[in-house]
């Protein structure tokens, strides 16, 4: 047998735990012992703040590189519009109508290419990164600048 308590609880408080305990499972008792089990295992409100964070960190980091990767995206087109307009002689007048619709072509080419780069999930820019970034394989080793006899003359 579960001890009685008779504690005093505010009028409001009474109304809202009378409603709730006429769903059906409920009890009076049931709802105030597990309201004091949760109050009492502050622990577990911890555990959960401690998650929170932990996915709030992950969101902020995530949400850095997205704007880094804007950053760079918004370089990137302003520095190729500044290059174009520099370099891009005016139409004459007459050839207007022939520059139009060759541009046109144009762009529903670059439209094309740009929906199968996402669709493929082959990113042109990262590829062209990684042809400019250096691996160890690249690099002569000092194995093999002893084999050659190169480092013969140097203090290593």
């Amino acid at each position: 047998m579960k001890p009685r308590i008779q504690p005093y609880i505010s009028a409001g408080n009474l109304v809202r735990l009378r409603a709730m305990a006429k769903r059906p499972g409920l009890s009076e008792s049931k709802i105030v012992d597990r309201a004091l089990a949760a109050f009492f295992a502050g622990d577990t409100d911890d555990q959960r703040d401690a998650a929170i964070t932990r996915r709030l960190d992950r969101l902020t980091r995530q949400f850095g590189r997205l704007e880094r990767h804007h950053l760079i995206l918004g370089e990137t087109v302003s520095t190729y519009v500044r290059y174009f307009l520099t370099v891009t002689p005016p139409v004459p007048a007459d050839q207007l109508d022939a520059a139009r619709a060759k541009g046109d072509l144009k762009f529903d080419f670059f439209v094309r290419q740009v929906a199968e780069s996402v669709r493929s999930g082959d990113r042109i820019l990262q590829n062209a990164i990684e042809e400019f970034v250096a691996a160890p394989s690249d690099f002569v080793s000092e194995a093999e600048l002893d084999r050659l006899g190169v480092r013969s003359g140097i203090d290593a």
